[in-house]
């Protein structure tokens, strides 16, 4: 009997021990985050302003890009509807706006109709845009999201706002056969890399950014349940010189941390 004390309590020290690290997990599903409830009609002009701003300071992520560091214009810091019409007549404009709120509009669907000069993906003579288009993954804001930003980026100047308050939201019954194909899984590290965006601000493989830590050696420095505990709570710990702007990301599954988790541990080398 004594002979089974011990590995008895092995045994039982180890069930308790995986059933902490279950814990720390995060329990994720894969479906895109909830929008909060918009009782369409209900909203008044300032109210859907109010959502706009809330929504370019949160879901949106504009800041994380859009922000003194360089990454992107600042937007707060000028006039948006001015700058949107001198756009619109610059050469390099390759889009269909003609005003201001089609711009702004056409700027977070299809960011690559006008990039900025100096701003654009490296090797791409700023023809290419680094930003997502925010009705997609990772972002994926609704077309009353949308227009409230653009109402908000209009209003924070003093410009009149031109977009119209939405009436109706979509019928129930409705939303399944317009809805687009919710779009496969990731396969491999490289497509989660993509589909969270984490490009847009750390350095990874052949993408170099000074927004956040690079992620090239990262391996090195962290252990993997460093890089692990990183992802699901980004704030919890800041790497020194760096800004707290790192989003959470809700809708990641497990299955999608772990592969990325296990690539990031492996990489210990600074890329050319």
């Amino acid at each position: 009997m004594k002979a089974l004390v011990k590995p008895l309590g092995f045994c039982v020290a180890l069930i308790l021990a995986f059933g902490s690290v279950t814990y720390m997990l995060p329990q994720i599903k894969g479906e895109a985050p909830k929008e909060e409830e918009v009782i369409v009609g209900a909203l008044t002009m300032d109210s859907f302003i109010a959502m706009g701003e809330k929504l370019y300071h949160g879901k949106g992520t504009c800041t994380l890009c859009h922000n003194k560091l360089g990454r992107a214009p600042d937007l707060l810091t000028y006039n948006v509807v001015q700058v949107s019409l001198e756009q619109i007549a610059d050469p390099r404009y390759q889009g269909k706006a003609v005003d201001a709120e089609g711009y702004l509009l056409e700027s977070m669907l299809q960011p690559s109709a006008y990039v900025v000069k100096g701003f654009g993906k490296k090797g791409t003579n700023d023809r290419e845009s680094p930003m997502p288009a925010v009705d997609k993954p990772p972002i994926q804001l609704s077309e009353v999201a949308i227009v409230a930003i653009v109402a908000y980026l209009q209003k924070k100047d003093g410009n009149p706002v031109t977009v119209a308050l939405p009436t109706a939201a979509p019928e129930p019954d409705k939303i399944d056969e317009t809805a687009e194909a919710k779009p496969a899984l990731p396969q491999n590290p490289e497509e989660v890399i993509a589909k969270y965006g984490c490009a847009a601000c750390h350095s990874i493989q052949k993408t170099q950014s000074v927004i956040g830590p690079s992620l090239n050696d990262v391996g090195k420095r962290l252990e993997i349940d460093q890089i692990r505990a990183s992802i699901i709570d980004p704030k919890a710990e800041i790497a020194s010189g760096f800004p707290p702007i790192m989003p959470e990301f809700p809708a990641m599954t497990i299955t999608e941390l772990e592969m990325i988790v296990q690539f990031l541990a492996k990489q210990t080398e600074v890329q050319p």
